[in-house]
């Protein structure tokens, strides 16, 4: 079990308290500890739901649409139990402000680790019941009619006896006045009418016809734009340039000099990168400029033989069991340095004045990038507005506020607002890095081939250590542990944790997938060899092992059944199987490949079975699954940077490739129904894919690789 899956989700009612206040033109519903009838009069309590006298549902989204379709999932949450239609709701981004749209799983303003909609399933319909009875209570008063002979109906109260209706913009000034009921009674699945229909995403119209609003799309009045070089080398600095000829060019205004990077601002964006390729820019090392990826990786070896092992998980008698069950099977899996990729580059645009600042930028954390422009301009907290926008991508990487720092620090030599946009080279090679992971994973077999024993050794970075503290324990970091023991059914199980950080300069964060990436990878890969030598089919093995898993072994049955497991395939080709459980999810996938004489794998199909609890929008549920293949795709084939002198060497798409459409495999996902309350989607798709993919080409190949990407490995060589 993840970090992902430890975090308490039976929010306490006190949490939902609805409270309810007329503000101008509206009825503003908001979620809060309490309220008070004074506050009531005029306070405005952490509002989710505004009312305009014009009947609109405005939804003021407490997370961030980064492609993943949470925008259309959550107003559909409300509408639910709101009893309004889709085309009702209008969408608005939360302000920064973890004080009142802070996540309350994470206790921050944050969008990240699959727990959206796992965050808000009962707090948004709640909050949908809670405004829908206040109308009701305010439409029955005003009729002298009983509440319960009243219906709410597409953004109406109804009373059928009668024949009377009223709109809901109609009844704002009456319903401020009603008593917010606390405890507000929600439909049954069987009563739904929005959650767990396949719906077309609201913001889809808008990213089709070019409307919509990227960070990168941001453009104040009198913008000027700059282009950046930041200094190569990890924890490098800048040691000299002269800007001459920079400032020879048509529409440049200036150049930007902070300790590890130089801006060209210009009047646009091609002016600035011209202006910086004129320049002949000097950058001393650091600390780490003799670094080799060879180097790193032979650290990350050592670590894996010694290093400070700190214990997780021991269950049983690890030692016990390997010295009478031996021998003792071991093996280890390396994982590479892997960048985000997101398809709109790192950009941030800024207006610092002297008492104020805005920020337009599209992060998955909006209050940590409002604190850091605060910190960096010295402005009061409140003084600094961020302008979130939607998200070309995140993927973990704009969990980190590097860029915005970056931007700010750009932006205070700048008169007026400035527009700091990475190019794609520094992008992937200033990232917030998946680091070296690698895995030891031993185990000894009882006569009848099955797994008695369990030692799993991870090595890694702490991550969370840095980026969420509350997420580590006794120096371990929960989540690069998440799910270290695997969910199968041994005796003895003993999970530690050797702490490997990359070198200084170097930033490491969260990548799609998380912890599950990092394990699934050597779990699936090791219970797959185990099966072998004990001359077992894979998914009867992992069978045995899952019976205290009735919604794993569900999905495997599923994904089994789907992918014609027990149909045999020519020579050349292979099936391979890999499960994960986190994120309060539980999916199975089965990778379908053949193998050239070149030597090199073709993916053909990926069949995909998941159980993420209660649905609320299947079209969602399929897309992120697809997405999250294609990416672990990508990574699998070809993720993999490399160092040399301390700095990043790949830098586009053409040396860090991902995943073409031509190469992309035929792939099917299949839901299994369940009422169980709502796992994460998101990143669910990408753990599998590696070892689903590794397991089918030892099936066709009877090679097994243990390293990722594909074509780093001795199987390209044979």
């Amino acid at each position: 079990m993840s970090i992902h899956d430890k975090v308490n989700l039976s929010v306490s009612r006190r949490h939902f308290l609805i409270g309810a206040t007329l503000t101008g033109a509206g009825l503003i519903i908001g979620l809060r500890p309490s309220i008070s009838s004074a506050a009531a009069a005029g306070f405005e309590p952490n509002p989710f739901i505004r009312i305009p006298a014009d009947g609109k549902i405005v939804l003021i989204m407490p997370s961030v649409e980064m492609g993943q379709g949470i925008y259309t999932s959550v107003a559909m949450l409300l509408a639910e139990e709101l009893e309004v239609t889709l085309d009702q709701v209008v969408l608005e981004h939360a302000p920064a402000d973890p004080t009142r749209y802070a996540n309350p799983l994470l206790g921050d303003q944050i969008t990240g680790g699959s727990l959206a909609i796992r965050a808000v399933y009962e707090q948004m319909r709640k909050a949908g019941a809670s405004a829908r009875m206040v109308l009701v209570n305010a439409a029955a008063r005003g009729w002298g009619v009983a509440p319960d002979t009243c219906t709410a109906e597409a953004g109406h109260v109804v009373h059928a006896a009668s024949g009377r209706s009223a709109a809901y913009g109609s009844l704002i000034q009456a319903a401020a006045s009603e008593t917010v009921p606390q405890d507000v009674p929600l439909k049954p699945a069987s009563s739904f009418k929005v959650i767990g229909k396949p719906i077309r995403r609201l913001d889809s119209a808008e990213k089709v016809n070019g409307t919509a609003k990227f960070g990168i799309d941001a453009r104040p009045d009198g913008v000027s734009y700059a282009a950046i070089a930041i200094c190569p080398h990890f924890g490098g600095k800048l040691r000299s340039v002269d800007d001459k000829p920079a400032m020879a060019v048509k529409g440049v205004k200036q150049v930007v000099h902070i300790e590890d990077a130089v801006a060209v601002v210009a009047d646009n964006t091609g002016a600035a990168r011209k202006g910086l390729a004129a320049l002949a820019i000097e950058w001393e090392l650091g600390p780490s400029g003799d670094l080799t990826l060879a180097e790193l990786e032979m650290r990350a070896e050592d670590a894996t033989n010694g290093g400070k092992a700190l214990p997780h998980i021991n269950e049983g008698d690890v030692a016990k069991a390997e010295a009478e069950h031996g021998p003792v099977h071991e093996f280890v899996y390396r994982m590479p340095i892997l960048t985000h990729s997101a398809m709109e580059p790192m950009n941030c645009t800024l207006h610092i004045r002297s008492d104020s600042c805005d920020v337009w930028t599209g992060t998955q954390v909006a209050g940590r990038a409002r604190q850091a422009v605060a910190d960096v301009t010295g402005l009061p907290l409140d003084k600094v507005m961020v302008h979130n926008q939607l998200l070309g991508g995140g993927f973990g990487r704009r969990l980190d506020v590097d860029g915005v720092i970056l931007a700010a620090k750009i932006a205070k030599q700048v008169d007026g607002p400035v527009k700091v946009t990475w190019s794609r080279e520094e992008d992937i090679r200033h990232d917030c890095y998946r680091y070296l992971n690698y895995s030891k994973v031993t185990a000894t077999l009882s006569p009848d081939g099955m797994p008695v024993s369990w030692r799993h050794r991870v090595i890694g970075p702490a991550v969370m250590a840095r980026w969420l503290p509350a997420f580590t324990k006794d120096g371990i970091d929960l989540d690069i542990m998440g799910g270290a023991e695997s969910s199968y059914a041994i005796p003895n199980k003993y999970t530690e944790f050797v702490r490997h950080e990359a070198p200084d300069g170097m930033l490491t964060g969260n990548w799609r997938g998380v912890g599950a990436t990092r394990n699934i990878f050597p779990i699936e890969g090791s219970i797959d060899e185990l099966a072998n030598a004990a001359k077992i089919d894979p998914i009867e093995y992992r069978k045995r092992l899952l019976q205290h898993k009735p919604r794993l072994l569900a999905a495997l049955d599923l994904a089994a059944e789907k992918a014609g497991w027990s149909n045999a395939l020519p020579q050349g080709k292979g099936r391979g199987i890999a499960l994960s459980e986190d994120f309060g999810s539980f999916a199975a996938m089965i990778s379908e490949v053949s193998v050239g004489d070149d030597g090199k794998p073709k993916v053909e199909r990926i069949v995909c079975a998941v159980d993420c609890g209660q649905v609320v929008n299947p079209d969602t549920v399929d897309a992120q699954i697809l997405s999250g293949i294609v990416y672990g795709l990508s990574a699998a084939l070809y993720g993999r940077l490399t160092v040399q002198n301390g700095a990043v060497v790949e830098g586009n798409f053409d040396d860090s490739p991902v995943l073409r459409i031509h190469e992309t495999p035929r792939i099917e996902v299949y839901i299994v129904p369940s009422s169980e309350a709502p796992g994460g989607i998101g990143e669910v798709g990408t753990p599998g894919v590696a070892p689903s993919l590794y397991n089918a080409i030892f099936a066709a190949t009877g090679k097994r690789l243990r390293s990722l990407p594909i074509d780093q490995n001795e199987f390209r060589r044979v």
